[in-house]
């Protein structure tokens, strides 16, 4: 699997943050729709269902911060012996009917996202429900280049700019 901007992209699955383990929750999109995964969290919405896609709290430092944050973790770790789970953070599924909060863990390494990544992993949620961009894009970079493992920045920037449109 391979993580670009906000999405943990594998050869048939897609996720916002990471892949749920257990009972953890977490969202799944498909071709099809949206789905909340983890224990009581089991839902679906078609696409034409969905009207936007929210995050709140995502983890958000710019390259400088985001270094000085993984070093201090490591050293915390190599210390302490002790780690903590990657941060996690809010992404609201909105229907005509209601709005479902989901919380998932953050997917990148030290658990901080760029700037410029995050904004256009936003951008990329917001053109999915909008019917603007497919998920399927996603799934065919995937079986081609996911097991590759995650790409440099600038090629994550492309993609998630070429996906959304912008």
């Amino acid at each position: 699997m391979a993580m670009v901007g906000l999405f943990w992209i594998g050869e048939d699955s897609v996720y916002v943050g990471a892949e749920p383990v257990g009972a953890a929750s977490g969202v799944r999109l498909t071709e099809a729709g949206v789905e909340t995964l983890g224990a009581g969290r089991g839902r679906f919405w078609a696409w034409d269902e969905v009207v936007r896609i929210r995050t709140d709290g995502v983890p958000v430092r710019s390259g400088a911060r985001r270094m000085a944050s993984m070093a201090f973790d490591a050293v915390l770790v190599a210390v302490t012996g002790y780690g903590e789970l990657p941060p996690a953070f809010l992404l609201e599924v909105v229907t005509a009917e209601e709005t479902v909060e989901v919380t998932v863990q953050a997917a990148v390494a030290g658990g901080l996202y760029q700037p410029s990544e995050y904004e256009l992993s936003t951008a990329l949620l917001e053109q999915l429900a909008d019917g603007a961009a497919e998920v399927g894009d996603l799934l065919a970079w995937g079986r081609d280049h996911a097991a590759e493992g995650t790409p440099p920045r600038e090629e994550r920037e492309a993609l998630l700019r070429k996906w959304a449109g912008v």
